[in-house]
């Protein structure tokens, strides 16, 4: 403790952050990255796998029913013109020229930095295996530099008749392809899109068991540690791993999680932290209302004192894709979308340009928000195709957050929670078995992995009830889980210390909003008069995953890593009343490791 009181946080960075990998993992995207890095990746959380079935399906997902109800119609249109009400723009079937609200023409290229990339297409990904060159085949590297030395020479007495013998063999299909290039297959090419985690929980169904899941995670997680992060398997015994995991996920889930980084991946070591608590201490705070606003879902919890409180947590079903659905639905009502095939359901090129646009021209402010935008058109593996238009009612999509309505149907059901129900009897037992030892891997690899009991006794979401979706607007959800507390002096602190994360969070307007829209949620008869959005002191889209590293570092000295049940004792014991040991110390050296 005296050294951690003394030591500069650079040097603390290049002592632990070296062989720590956080991983962030989320519906839509994994954030994923050495501790010691400023950010880490970002990568699409899907994997495209080679397929010989005939009828081909495009995508693996839970696409049990993409019909739009009478009803469902009715109540998008008058969450439509409510908040053109709110926004002083024509109603959905009101005429432009009729209306009397003075037109404003708002172009946003300045808003978002990427706009230099706004208007570029996709491109299809090449779906077969790279054929070696003289320069790659010798610089290949091999963990073992004796082999390394031997294949360099092998290659180099013989690359020409190899070269010569690949390039006249067939070319052959990857078996599979992960992150943005999986989004980018043709539809034409023999593969199938898997994403393993869906609205906040693995994407278990009748047509994508269990097993196929975590293999797909595995391979996925595999993948980039190797590839992008250059950790081969034989040197992950070197590296601990975090697990910042959102409140979505249940215990069974996270267990599975666990067993891949430890059993599969072969990480020496592991911790789970919540993302919500995370997100906190990644912007050097201990106390705030954390509202994580993803791909997929909204979460909203209170942190108080390095301590997350189970009764305030609220997950709402959407987010960031289905404000790019929403935004789809509003041009084709306007008619201002092209007359082309635009499908994100079979065409996941359509969904990576949707949330582009978004991206670059959504925003929430007054008036009538129009822009001229290209949009791009993918059919059948040809080139893409450029469409340029005038893109109108730009503000409306993002207000969908408080009026969810707008944002329906949901094309992606959740998963069946009769799969959790089937395993009660594990979620007891799990954390009292061993996990099998694997023949390949030696006894020193298995320090206790079973003995952390004593956190997930008190972990909140042993129950075995499905966890509770709520059915509300973003500002209600804020506005409830900071008044579930119970405590006044505690309530008027949150208030003020609410903390937007997500993708989302980079919304324009937003902040804004979101003040004003929870200060009229609150109830009269509530003795709060304020209401304050904390500016985040890093990219809101990896604030949790820096949080994660921030506490990796921080706590690495102590003998969490070496010693799983020391770690438990003096980690997070969420719902028993205790806080994180040291956590205003925690909180002052996060600050230092952030500003410095």
């Amino acid at each position: 403790m005296d050294y951690l009181k003394t030591v500069v946080p650079s040097q603390l960075i290049a002592e632990r952050g070296s062989n720590i990998v956080v991983i962030n993992p989320g519906s839509a995207n994994i954030r994923i990255g050495l501790a010691q890095h400023d950010t880490p990746l970002n990568i699409p959380h899907c994997i495209a796998r080679r397929t010989s079935q005939v009828p081909k399906r495009n995508v693996v997902d839970q696409m049990l029913n993409s019909q739009v109800t009478t009803s469902q119609h009715v109540e998008r249109e008058r969450a439509y013109d409510v908040i053109a009400s709110l926004m002083k723009i024509p109603f959905l079937d009101e005429e432009v020229a009729n209306n009397s609200f003075p037109r404003k023409m708002g172009r946003v290229d300045a808003f978002n930095q990427q706009n230099s990339r706004k208007d570029v297409a996709f491109s299809w990904t090449n779906v077969y295996e790279k054929e070696p060159t003289p320069s790659t085949a010798l610089g290949e590297k091999s963990s073992s530099s004796m082999n390394h030395g031997i294949i360099k020479e092998s290659m180099g007495q013989h690359r020409n008749t190899d070269i010569k013998e690949l390039n006249s063999s067939e070319r052959k299909f990857r078996e599979f392809i992960c992150g943005e290039e999986a989004l980018r297959v043709s539809p034409t090419e023999p593969y199938c899109i898997h994403r393993p985690i869906r609205r906040g929980h693995l994407n278990i169904s009748q047509h994508y068991p269990m097993q196929q899941v975590l293999e797909d995670l595995y391979a996925i997680w595999d993948w980039i540690l190797t590839e992008k992060l250059h950790i081969p398997r034989s040197e992950r015994n070197l590296y601990s791993a975090i697990l910042v995991l959102p409140e979505s996920f249940d215990n069974r889930e996270i267990k599975e999680m666990l067993s891949i980084v430890l059993r599969d991946l072969r990480f020496a070591s592991a911790v789970v932290h919540q993302e919500g608590l995370a997100a906190v201490f990644g912007n050097g705070l201990s106390t705030a209302c954390v509202v994580n606003m993803g791909a997929q879902v909204t979460s909203v919890i209170c942190v108080e004192d390095g301590v997350a409180l189970p009764n305030t947590e609220k997950t709402l079903p959407f987010g960031g894709e289905d404000i790019s659905r929403c935004l789809l639905w509003t041009q084709r009502h306007h008619q201002t979308w092209p007359q082309i095939r635009t499908d994100i359901l079979t065409k996941a090129m359509d969904l990576l340009m949707l949330n582009r646009i978004k991206e670059s021209y959504c925003e929430i402010k007054e008036g009538e928000i129009d822009a001229v935008a290209v949009v791009h058109s993918y059919e059948d593996g040809m080139p893409p195709g450029s469409h340029k238009t005038r893109l109108t009612a730009l503000n409306v999509p993002p207000m969908g957050l408080f009026y969810p309505k707008l944002l329906v149907p949901d094309v992606y059901p959740p998963p069946p929670r009769s799969w959790f129900n089937d395993y009660e009897d594990m979620l007891e037992d799990t954390w009292h078995t061993d996990f099998p030892r694997r023949s390949d891997i030696s006894d020193n690899f298995y320090p206790g992995i079973n003995v952390g009991l004593p956190m997930w006794e008190s972990y909140p979401v042993l129950t075995t009830k499905p966890k509770k979706e709520e059915k509300i607007g973003l500002a209600e959800a804020v506005t409830s889980s900071i008044l579930s507390t119970g405590r006044i002096d505690l309530q008027r602190k949150l208030f003020c210390s609410i903390q937007l994360i997500g993708g989302v969070a980079l919304t324009g307007g937003l902040i804004p909003a979101v003040e004003e829209r929870v200060l009229h949620a609150i109830p009269s008869n509530e003795a709060i008069d304020m209401v304050e959005v904390l500016q985040s002191r890093t990219n809101p889209t990896y604030v949790s995953w820096k949080g994660g590293a921030v506490l990796g570092i921080l706590d690495f000295g102590r003998d969490a890593w070496i010693h799983r049940e020391d770690w438990i004792r003096n980690g997070i014991h969420i719902g028993s009343g205790r806080k994180y040991k040291d956590s205003y110390f925690l909180q002052a050296q996060a600050m230092c490791y952030i500003n410095s």
